[in-house]
Parts: C-alpha cells; structure tokens; sequence
C-alpha cells in the first residue's frame, strides 16, 4: 500500500475501533482522525467483556508530512503508554511501526507481553480495511 494510504488509516479512530475488534472496545472515541494537541478521555474494555477502565491519552505529535504520531497514554492500571507510531515508504509500499515505552510499576513486563500481543493483532484487520478500502 502506499504510505499516505496506511498513514491515514492508521490516524484514523473509527479505524482504531474496527481494528481492535475483539481486542478492545473504546466508548468516548472520537470521529476523524488524530490531531496534535487533542486530550482523550475514553472507556475501555478488554475484549470488550471485561469492565470499562478510564484511559486518557494525548496526542503530542501528528505529523502528516513525516508520518509520526506520538502519544502519552494512561490509565487502566498503567502509569505511562508513550506510543511512536510512524510511517515509512518502502521499495515495494510502506511499512508501519510502533514503538512503546511502558510503566506499570511491577506489571511492566506483563503489560510488554500485551502491548506486543495487542499490536501483532492489529496486523491483519488493517490489511483488510486497506485492501477493501
């Protein structure tokens, strides 16, 4: 895909919904697409069945024209979720990474495995919501 294309999807909160499908459910989440500067407070649920927790999250960075998103997150028994996302043109389309920084105090390396976990999972939906899209 090309990069402007999965830049825009992977920016986009419906998108972040429909990938997290079975994940996470958000209640609270906005319409568009982020922005720098923008404070979040939102409900989430893990795999939608366990009880909603409070999450806050500020985007602090959302650059179109170099592809970074970088973001502060808490809540949810996590003290601090700092998120880079960023896009990069490749030979053959365009590749997405994510780069996490967690504090949970003594769960940090529990909360590791599910950030890894929760990212891999993201994977295939966003392939498919690229490719019908």
């Amino acid at each position: 895909m090309p990069a402007a294309e999965l830049w825009a999807l992977a920016t986009d909160y419906g998108a972040l919904a429909q990938v997290m499908q079975g994940i996470a459910a958000f209640e609270g989440l906005p319409k568009g697409r982020a922005v720098t500067g923008q404070k979040l407070n939102v409900m989430v649920s893990l795999f939608g069945k366990l009880p909603n927790q409070p999450y806050f999250m500020e985007v602090l960075e959302c650059d179109d024209e170099r592809m970074i998103l970088r973001s502060s997150e808490k809540g949810a028994g996590v003290k601090s979720w700092k998120h880079t996302l960023e896009v990069t043109e490749t030979a053959d389309g365009s590749r997405l990474s994510d780069k996490i920084d967690i504090d949970a105090g003594w769960l940090t390396s529990i909360f590791a495995v599910w950030a890894k976990y929760l990212y891999s999972a993201r994977h295939k939906p966003r392939l498919k919501l690229l490719l019908s899209g």
